[in-house]
């Protein structure tokens, strides 16, 4: 099952960038025995609309359309569900063996998402009740698919 990222605004190089890179080598490495992964990114410009409804509306269809056709969208929203990582891993894993082909994680712009998109997603995924920048929120969504990775294959890298 092939993983992607779509997100509003670019990821710079620095400590975000370098940290982000590091979880997607080890997604491309250690998913391979567990068939999921790699890890693909599209990164997409913020809408300059005035009003906020049509940035969201705009950066939902541009989000939209960077994914691959059929992909199950999961979009990563302040108000969606908490997960543990082993209910988060639990789903990739049922998604894979459900024979899905590509998962699409998805972050929104400073606004959010917009109403189609949230009504595209299989899932609403909260990484907390804070709110994250979305540099550290795509950090944050690679070391989850990692952890994921490392608790379907019984690797020790997550002692819960």
């Amino acid at each position: 099952m092939r993983v992607h990222i779509a997100c509003i605004g670019r990821l710079k190089n620095g400590p975000e960038r370098t940290l982000f890179d590091r979880y997607a080598d080890r997604i491309g490495k250690a998913g391979r025995s567990v068939s999921i992964g790699p890890l693909s990114v599209s990164e997409l410009a913020e809408s300059r609309a005035q009003r906020d409804d049509d940035r969201k509306a705009e950066e939902a269809r541009a989000l939209l359309a960077a994914m691959p056709s059929g992909a199950v969208i999961i979009a990563l929203d302040e108000t969606g569900k908490t997960r543990s990582s082993t209910s988060f891993c639990e789903d990739l894993v049922r998604l894979r063996d459900a024979g899905t082909a590509d998962v699409a994680f998805v972050i929104g712009g400073p606004d959010g998402h917009g109403p189609a998109l949230l009504k595209a997603a299989r899932l609403s995924l909260a990484l907390g009740p804070m709110t994250w920048p979305h540099q550290i929120a795509r950090v944050l969504v690679a070391e989850q698919i990692y952890r994921a990775i490392t608790i379907a294959s019984g690797h020790p890298y997550h002692r819960a």
